[in-house]
């Protein structure tokens, strides 16, 4: 009889032969299956990762704009906010590693604050700051070495940017897109000794067209290099100590709003203003006999009558360095040594009357001058920059050059040697009847230039700062040949010289100086000779004169070196008489309008096209135009034989007047070919 069981149900022993039987063959194909599930997952999250992750992170995110890190190529990039535009891409030279990692915040703790360290080599720190204007935002970047070694190098791109401001090298490129320089210090620098460093004037400021603005920190060494149409970058020098790089990175909404918001806000406050008497007087500088004081006497008197003969009378006559020193030795010496060696009488202001008398010093003393030996006799503390040698208690004066004579330059850092330097000053000035004082090398770093380490008091520009300083007690009749910083003091800024020529060195490279004197908060500058002053004694080209002349006439000073009837026809002398009733006229009170401005604002009295066009792309590169406050357009013409231009006309939505024509255009518009004879320059009225 067969057995019988329950329905459903197996027999114990059955099922568990049965599944023992069943789990041999299968367990390395499970296996394998959970071996393959496991590298699609990953290969998937990889895949994901790389097709689908943006490779920009945001690191800090402000109101209107925010900061994010560029994995692929380890950039910062600024962005606006909420509509992403890109402001600025600064590539991250700080970072060993060609593709750094994805950043991770360690200052988690704290919404306004991104911290990250590269292992041993350096750690960056951004940070939002305090903005200067409501529709203003600011970010503190501060890369900080943990090695000596470690070389800091920030480098803004120019890819479809438009940079302004910084350095004023020899030839001045508006915008700084087409400049060129290796790495170098960032500090003043006197372009006759030095022709590839950064010129007389500077400021550690940069503007984009973007509305983007870079301040850097002034207290620490910087070396800026400059590779055209590609970037400038920002270096912190390596060495025996970790030197930061610190700068303040602000976005506005466009690059007229910027420079309102930061770059008017560059000086220091108080801001005052110098002499404006000198505004509406021609300057002439003398260059006639001067072997003896009896010579440049007769020169000067020489120069007076014929100027009054021309009906050129009105004005300031300069006299150079050596002049002035000539003349000032025979001021002081005995009545018995003039009867000898010149004439007995002293000089007398109203020999030249009414013009009136300017006087150039400057801080150097020839090591063979009366001026220097004397100061090493009197036997007090020496007024000149010294070196303090190994061995021994007395300081070694340290010595460079000027004007190609060997020289010890003035103690800035001491208050007995200025004070010393000040009442030389007065004393002269006193004598000789001088209405004004112009001061020459003022710019760059005697120790740098000899491979010295700077006393801390005088590293970068603060001999410069010192030294105008120091001039600004003398009155606002001063005018010097440097600034860095100093552009809220009462003094008159000489422009660097310009060749007599057509080219950016010249005539071309006028408006750009101008410009960026303006745009840096020196708008009381003294331009160069009409004509220039290198190359050539007398400018040969009468074209170039006149051209040079209806630019100059619209600056706050009318410089001249060669009179006009040294160098031109008859034409050309009733054109200058013109130009200077033009300039006391019409220029003049346009510039005390605006110069009121420029005390409450900060805001510059020659303004780039951008100023009222600041979001439209023609203008950016304009650097043949000037606007003088927000009301006149001068575009005068600067090449060679060309008797029309086209012109630029800013402003959508405003209107010019051609005052010549009595017609009327459209701002935001360019008129093509615009005629310009040689005796005229364009000039709108809005």
């Amino acid at each position: 009889m067969p057995l019988t069981r329950r329905t459903g149900q197996l027999p114990e022993a059955n099922w568990t032969m049965g599944l023992r039987e069943m789990t041999e063959p299968w367990k390395g194909a499970v296996g394998c299956f959970g071996v393959a599930v496991f590298f699609a997952m990953t290969i998937g999250i990889i895949s994901w990762q790389a097709q689908e992750q943006s490779p920009e992170e945001w690191v800090l995110r402000g109101r209107a704009a925010g900061v994010l890190w560029e994995r692929r190529s380890g950039a910062l990039r600024l962005r606006a906010l909420p509509s992403g535009r890109p402001l600025a891409v600064i590539a991250v030279g700080s970072v060993p590693a060609a593709e750094p990692p994805p950043p991770r915040d360690r200052c988690w703790h704290d919404g306004g604050t991104f911290c990250y360290s590269w292992e041993e080599d350096a750690e960056l720190h951004i940070s939002l700051e305090p903005p200067p204007d409501p529709d203003t935002e600011c970010y503190g970047i501060r890369w900080t070495p943990l090695r000596p070694d470690v070389v800091l190098k920030d480098c803004f791109s120019m890819a479809n940017i438009s940079w302004y401001g910084g350095a004023s090298p020899h030839t001045l490129h508006w915008p700084l897109n087409g400049a060129q320089s290796p790495a170098q210090p960032f500090v003043t620098s006197d372009l006759s000794k030095n022709p590839a460093g950064y010129g007389p004037l500077l400021e550690r400021y940069f503007l984009a067209s973007t509305g983007v603005t870079v301040t850097v920190a002034p207290d620490e060494p910087l070396l800026l290099s400059l590779e055209r149409d590609r970037h400038f970058c920002l270096e912190a020098p390596a060495g025996r100590a970790a030197v930061p790089l610190r700068y303040l990175l602000c976005a506005s909404p466009d690059v007229a709003a910027a420079q309102r918001a930061v770059g008017s806000r560059l000086g220091e406050q108080p801001r005052a203003l110098p002499d404006t008497a000198l505004l509406g007087s021609p300057l002439w500088r003398y260059h006639g006999p001067s072997g003896s004081a009896a010579r440049i006497r007769r020169g000067l008197r020489a120069l007076a009558r014929r100027l009054r003969r021309h009906r050129l009378q009105d004005g300031v006559v300069a006299l150079g360095e050596h002049s002035t020193a000539v003349l000032a030795a025979a001021d002081r010496a005995p009545p018995e040594r003039r009867r000898r060696q010149d004439s007995p009488r002293a000089w007398e202001p109203s020999a030249i009357a009414p013009l009136r008398l300017c006087i150039t010093l400057s801080p150097y003393g020839s090591i063979a001058s009366p001026l220097f030996l004397r100061s090493l006799r009197d036997g007090a503390a020496s007024p000149w920059l010294s070196l303090r040698p190994r061995f021994g208690d007395s300081p070694v004066p340290l010595l460079s050059t000027w004007k190609g004579q060997p020289s010890a330059r003035l103690n800035a850092s001491s208050g007995v040697a200025l004070n010393w330097y000040l009442a030389r000053a007065r004393s002269l000035r006193q004598a000789l009847g001088a209405a004004f004082v112009a001061v020459e090398g003022a710019e760059g770093d005697a120790f740098l230039e000899l491979g010295v380490p700077a006393p801390p008091e005088l590293a970068g520009d603060r001999y410069t700062q010192a030294l105008a300083a120091a001039l600004a007690t003398l009155g606002n009749g001063t005018a010097i040949s440097a600034g860095a910083r100093t552009s809220h003091l009462p003094l008159f800024v000489q422009m660097r010289p310009l060749r007599a020529d057509w080219g950016r060195g010249g005539l071309r490279g006028l408006i750009p100086t101008l410009l960026h004197h303006s745009l840096l908060g020196y708008s009381f500058l003294i331009p160069d000779a009409v004509g220039g002053s290198l190359a050539q004694d007398t400018p040969g080209d009468p074209e170039l004169y006149v051209r040079w002349l209806q630019i100059v006439t619209f600056l706050p000073v009318m410089a001249f070196s060669t009179p006009p009837w040294l160098c031109c026809d008859a034409w050309v002398l009733n054109l200058t008489r013109q130009s200077i009733q033009r300039h006391r006229d019409f220029v003049v009170p346009l510039l005390l309008k605006y110069s009121q401005e420029w005390l409450r604002s900060g805001f510059p009295i020659f303004r780039p096209t951008w100023w009222l066009s600041p979001t439209d792309p023609t203008a950016f590169t304009i650097d043949d135009e000037f606007l003088i406050g927000d009301e006149v357009l001068v575009a005068p013409i600067t090449g060679k034989g060309q008797r029309s231009r086209d012109i630029f006309l800013p402003g959508a939505g405003h209107r010019w007047l051609h005052p010549g024509t009595a017609r009327v255009f459209d701002g935001g518009t360019t008129l093509s070919n615009f005629s310009a004879g040689l005796a005229e320059v364009p000039v709108f009225v809005r």
